[in-house]
C-alpha cells in the first residue's frame, strides 16, 4: 500500500512539474514563422532620418521592370561566380519583391505588373529596342482594370559604382536617378512626381539621387509610356556594380519617400 501510494504521488509530482518544464525549455518556431520572419528581415534599411510617414490605407503604386533582365555585376558574381550585366534569373525583377515589401511597411499597396516582357520578346523575336511598345499593352491593361497613384518602371544603370555609389553615416546606397520622358503633351505632371520623390529622397539620404533627366528629341524614345499616366515614373536604380545590400537600402529610401508624399495628400 505504501509502495503505491509513493508511485501515485510521484506521478502526481511528475504532471505537476511537467507543464513548468515545458516554459523552460526554448520554444520552436513553426515553419509560417520562419516564413514570416524572413519576409520582414527585408524591412531593415528604412531610414531614420526622418519620422516615418504615416500608414496610407488607400494609396496604390503599379511596379514594372521595361528591361527585365538588367542585372548587377556584383550580384551575379555571387548567384554563380560569373559577372554579367543582362541575366535571364539574377536581375533587377528581384528588386520588385522587395520594394512591395517596403511600401507594404507604410500600408501602401504595392502591384507588380504580372509579364517578364523581356521572356515574351525571346519567344516572339521581338528585338530589344521594342520594349517600351511591347510592355505598352499589359500596362494599359492594368491600368484600365486598377487606379494606381504612382506607375514605377524601375530599371539599372550601365554607369559603374563609382558614380552610382554614395555614403552616409557608415552606410553605402545605390544612387538614383529619375528619368522622363517629354514627347507627350503631360509629360510636366510626371516631372512633378518625380521632383517631388526627388525631395523626398534627398531629405532622408543627401546625395542619394542624381537629379531628373528630361528626355526628348531624336534617337530617344521620349516617353517612355508615360503618357499612360501621370504619376509614371522611369527609375534608374543603381549601376552595373552596386551590390545587393547597397541596392537594398535605396528599394527602402524610395518606398519611404512616396509613403510620405501620399501622407501629405
Amino acid at each position: 500500500m505504501k509502495k503505491t501510494l509513493k508511485i501515485w504521488t510521484l506521478a502526481v509530482f511528475i504532471l505537476f512539474l511537467f507543464p513548468i518544464l515545458l516554459q523552460l525549455l526554448p520554444a520552436k518556431q513553426s515553419d509560417s514563422s520562419s516564413v514570416m520572419l524572413k519576409q520582414k528581415a527585408y524591412i531593415v534599411y528604412a531610414s531614420n532620418v526622418l519620422e516615418a510617414p504615416k500608414p496610407s490605407s488607400d494609396k496604390k503604386v503599379l511596379i514594372h521592370f521595361t528591361h527585365s533582365e538588367e542585372a548587377y555585376e556584383p550580384i551575379t558574381l555571387a548567384a554563380n561566380g560569373k559577372v554579367a550585366v543582362s541575366h535571364k534569373t539574377e536581375n533587377i525583377t528581384k528588386l520588385g519583391d522587395k520594394l512591395q515589401l517596403q511600401f507594404a511597411a507604410y500600408g501602401v499597396e504595392a502591384d507588380l505588373l504580372p509579364v517578364d516582357i523581356q521572356k515574351v520578346m525571346a519567344k516572339k523575336s521581338i528585338p530589344y529596342h521594342r520594349s517600351y511598345k511591347t510592355i505598352r499593352p499589359y500596362l494599359q491593361q492594368t491600368l484600365a482594370d486598377k487606379t494606381y497613384d504612382i506607375v514605377l518602371d524601375i530599371h539599372r544603370d550601365a554607369l559603374g559604382a563609382d558614380k552610382t555609389t554614395v555614403s552616409v553615416d557608415g552606410e553605402r546606397y545605390a544612387k538614383v536617378a529619375f528619368v522622363i520622358g517629354k514627347e507627350h503633351k503631360n509629360y510636366t505632371q510626371n516631372y512633378e512626381v518625380a521632383k517631388r520623390l526627388n525631395k523626398e529622397m534627398e531629405a532622408r539620404v543627401p546625395g542619394i539621387t542624381r537629379n531628373i533627366i528630361v528626355k526628348g528629341g531624336p534617337g530617344v524614345d521620349g516617353k517612355y509610356n508615360q503618357d499612360l499616366h501621370p504619376g509614371f515614373v522611369l527609375v534608374e536604380l543603381g549601376g552595373i556594380g552596386n551590390n545587393e545590400e547597397e541596392l537594398n537600402r535605396t528599394v527602402a529610401v524610395i518606398a519611404e519617400a512616396a509613403a510620405s508624399i501620399f501622407a501629405e495628400e
